[in-house]
């Protein structure tokens, strides 16, 4: 028989229960944050969800019920890389859903399910600082104690990003996501910064080198050897250009030697020295040496500048009196001076020259906002924002619709940020684990779609 004292569920009753619940998850749970999913594109038929973001996020108590650690399958090594198949299980108020986000997420556009907890959201857990998403909502668990139901149990498996876009503007939330899923790295061109460099004048070194012989057959740059300087000296050294598409006498293209570049013309020699090229896989190259007095012999960057799109031009003073020394700059993927190659010493030098490198003529504006929308100025191609990097000048995109166009400015639809594109990286993920292009390498040979398709033209 009942207790006739008590009523067993009046409102009195059941709000007491609640208030006891809410107060016990306040003391031993911990702050989660509820991010309600916004179903922005969808197909009507199968209810495929295309396009999913996540703007909002809700702190709220809750207790966790994985006692004893995340419970799941665990980490799983497979041929998709590395998985993590982690559980987590937790408890909320559902008066502190219904009274305080429920209001907040009713009249929001793309929401699907207001009044209660729905499957497909997501949970953002402090502790392992991880996102998880709700798989299963239990709102029956105890079981209509005094005639009703409290708090809402939540199964949650860890959150496999698929390209959702996730901007709460809480960063230890959205970092989360920043360079997951399928991405593509654009290489931007930097500051426009000049870069200079200096020049040093040698006695007795090489001053040119000149190609008698291209060789042939060569499949890579081969290394250039020039004889020792002799006691005192300083030995020469030299990098190979290579010049292809040439046809042979049996009709067949291979690389060839274009010429040799002068890294340091060394000092000290009193005949000219030799030179051979080994390595590369070809054959037949030859050169000889011209060596002279007051050339130039070593150029050195003080400052590789940035921002460069081409390779700028090098100017050394006259001697006066002789022959004025040319050089060639080079430039890395970033925009900068990373070496100037000597193409003629020069010769008749009694003084250090004035080496002058060519200024960059690109312009760029702002810092990128990650998750705003870029577009490209000419191809009109769009992406959101992963992250920007304004030390190496990477921009890392995903969600893109198009193909970027090298030398476009990339524009921030937010930010109003703006620079030029210099290179358009892959687009793809980079899982050391993962036998994903195999699998697709192999399917190819199977069936290849990449020409038409092996079912026949719809």
């Amino acid at each position: 028989m009942l207790n006739p004292f008590f009523q067993q569920g009046s409102s009195g009753e059941q709000n007491l229960v609640q208030d006891l619940i809410n107060e016990q998850l306040k003391i031993y749970g911990v702050e989660i944050y509820y991010l309600p999913r916004k179903y922005v594109t969808s197909k009507t038929i199968i209810k495929e969800v295309i396009e999913s973001e996540f703007d909002n996020a809700f702190p709220i108590e809750a207790y966790v019920d994985s006692y004893d650690g995340y419970s799941g399958l665990g980490t799983l090594m497979s041929k998709f890389g590395i998985q993590e198949l982690d559980d987590l299980t937790l408890t909320i108020s559902k008066e502190r859903f219904e009274t305080y986000i429920s209001p907040l997420i009713k009249n929001a556009t793309d929401i699907k399910l207001s009044t209660r907890p729905k499957e497909g959201d997501l949970i953002y857990f402090p502790l392992g600082d991880r996102l998880f998403e709700i798989k299963y909502v239990e709102h029956e668990k105890p079981f209509y104690q005094l005639q009703k139901n409290y708090v809402y149990q939540l199964t949650c498996e860890l959150f496999r990003y698929e390209d959702e876009l996730i901007n709460t503007t809480i960063e230890e939330i959205d970092d989360n996501t920043i360079d997951s899923g399928f991405i593509q790295t654009l290489t931007m061109v930097g500051a426009a910064v000049t870069a200079t460099a200096t020049a040093q004048i040698f006695n007795g070194g090489v001053r040119k080198i000149i190609l008698s012989n291209r060789g042939s057959g060569y499949k890579s740059v081969p290394t250039v050897a020039i004889s020792s300087a002799p006691s005192g000296g300083l030995t020469a050294t030299g990098i190979a250009t290579m010049i292809s598409g040439i046809i042979d006498c049996e009709g067949l293209a291979s690389d060839r030697i274009q010429g040799v570049e002068i890294t340091n013309s060394g000092y000290g020699y009193t005949v000219a020295p030799s030179v051979s090229f080994i390595g590369g896989e070809g054959s037949g190259a030859e050169a000889t040496t011209e060596i002279a007095d007051g050339i130039v012999g070593i150029i050195t960057i003080t400052n590789g500048g940035s921002g460069y799109t081409g390779s700028p031009i090098v100017t050394i003073s006259s001697p006066g009196i002789g022959t004025t020394a040319t050089a060639t700059a080079y430039i890395n993927s970033s925009g900068s001076v990373t070496s100037i190659r000597i193409t003629d010493t020069g010769v008749g030098y009694t003084s250090i020259p004035t080496v002058t490198i060519g200024s960059p003529i690109a312009t760029g504006i702002g810092t990128f906002a990650v998750n705003e929308v870029v577009t490209g100025s000419i191809s009109g191609t769009t992406a959101i924002v992963n992250s920007w990097n304004a030390v190496t000048n990477e921009l890392k995109v995903s969600k893109i619709s198009g193909s970027f166009t090298s030398g476009e400015n990339i524009v921030g639809s937010e930010s109003g940020a703006s620079r030029k594109l210099r290179i358009v990286g892959e687009y793809n993920t980079t899982d050391p684990y993962a036998q994903n292009d195999v699998i697709e390498e192999e399917a190819d040979l199977i069936l290849d779609f990449s020409e038409v398709n092996p079912f026949g033209t719809p």
